[in-house]
């Protein structure tokens, strides 16, 4: 079985307990407008473009099948750019090629309590690919999380659940309006999912939010955010502040953005604490 991704990132420390290998699953159902992997939105291969970084050689045109007529995804252009003005983005993998890359830091894992996150994009969104990968995994004793924003069908959870340990489910904010206007969707189905998944699964939720300035990043929100959690079989608040780090590839992947502002250190330190102290 073959599923499509945009990156696999080793030893990381940031999606999961201890070191952990990371999927980024292509496709989104979400359009977040401080989105930070722009570039896994599209479900399908395509190709960024960075113009700031083009000398107009000409190398691009000289090499591409098409004269750049109708583009073909060969990313032979993106192979001979000397500025690295040009990246094929998405490669087609099989569930083995996938677990080959997952199984190389085994020994990692082990020594410390890390193991594999998916991520995206949106990695529910293939759920065929998702659930065969994760049964390998759970067959080889390697732990495993699952990085999601919770905009899928109720059968989807259930269909992963038996072989995850980890969920990072992410809360943008409780107010349908503000959520509309961050993300382009509703979160009705997104809070529904939370309210079962943390009812009905054994293992560790540990929900994420992103603060943006301009936006969630106010007591309101986060008073409303803690009531909605406090009822709930919660393991874990994390907090993810707003950066400017991967703005410059909205242009590139031809996705919408805003500039927000990052929030006051204070403001964080105050709602990770309260929010963690409620669960």
């Amino acid at each position: 079985m073959n599923g499509i991704i945009f990156d696999l990132q080793r030893a990381s420390f940031v999606d999961g307990p201890g070191v952990r290998t990371t999927v980024f699953f292509k496709g989104c159902n979400l359009n977040c407008l401080w989105c930070h992997n722009p570039e896994g939105i599209n479900p399908k291969r395509a190709l960024l473009r960075y113009p700031e970084k083009c000398s107009a050689c000409g190398k691009c045109t000289a090499i591409c099948p098409t004269k750049q007529s109708d583009c073909m995804l060969c990313g032979k252009c993106a192979l001979l750019c000397p500025n690295d003005a040009l990246e094929l983005c998405g490669r087609i993998v099989s569930v083995d090629d996938v677990f080959a890359e997952i199984e190389k830091d085994r020994a990692y894992y082990e020594k410390s309590g890390g193991g594999v996150t998916f991520s995206g994009g949106e990695c529910m969104l293939q759920i065929d690919f998702l659930e065969e990968i994760l049964k390998k995994c759970k067959d080889a004793n390697i732990s495993t999380a699952i990085d999601t924003a919770g905009n899928v069908a109720w059968s989807h959870f259930e269909r992963v659940m038996p072989y995850t340990d980890i969920f990072l489910y992410d809360v943008k904010c409780i107010s349908g309006r503000l959520h509309i206007q961050g993300t382009g969707v509703s979160n009705k189905q997104i809070k529904e999912n939370l309210i079962k998944l943390a009812s009905q699964f054994s293992g560790k939720i540990v929900v994420r939010i992103p603060v943006i300035g301009g936006y969630n990043a106010t007591h309101e929100e986060m008073n409303a955010i803690a009531e909605f959690l406090a009822s709930l079989n919660i393991s874990q608040v994390e907090l993810l502040p707003y950066h400017k780090l991967g703005m410059h590839k909205n242009e590139a992947a031809g996705v919408s953005y805003k500039d927000f502002t990052e929030p006051p250190t204070d403001f964080l330190t105050e709602w990770k604490n309260r929010l963690n102290s409620i669960i």
